[in-house]
């Protein structure tokens, strides 16, 4: 999968579920609704208040799985910010192009924008390949093979 391929799957999908950990070590999952920028960095918001923002100011690496409709998913990990200056804007006008109800959310102080930058990415489907039917040629008038 390339950088493209990962930006379109991510956009299609919308939403993934990322894995921290906290300071303790414990683990933490959680569903978010995601985007990717054209650099293909992942990005989120979230309460500052959230377990899952808490546990990246003690723990950067995360993991996430994208998708998981048909039985495909992208496996993804890499390392979480909070971006600032014009990262920040660009990571915010991705997010909210992907999520225009995300504009008044963008404005509460509670809520911050996480960029992850992946390092690692596997792309998956466990769907059985398809079933070929066979096409053998029939007399007319003979109904088919089922």
């Amino acid at each position: 999968m390339d950088q493209q391929q990962f930006i379109n799957c991510v956009g299609q999908r919308g939403l993934a579920v990322i894995a921290t950990r906290g300071a303790d070590g414990a683990p933490h999952a959680a569903l978010v609704g995601i985007t990717a920028t054209g650099r293909g960095e992942l990005v989120f918001d979230t309460s500052r208040r959230s377990r899952k923002c808490r546990n990246l100011s003690a723990f950067a690496q995360v993991a996430l799985v994208i998708g998981w409709d048909n039985e495909m998913t992208v496996q993804c990990e890499g390392t979480a910010d909070i971006p600032t200056g014009t990262d920040r804007d660009r990571c915010v006008q991705a997010y909210l192009a992907q999520y225009p109800d995300g504009v008044e959310r963008a404005h509460d102080p509670d809520i911050v924008h996480i960029r992850v930058r992946p390092n690692w990415l596997r792309y998956s489907s466990l769907r059985p390949p398809a079933r070929r039917r066979s096409r053998r040629s029939r007399r007319p008038g003979r109904p088919p093979d089922l």
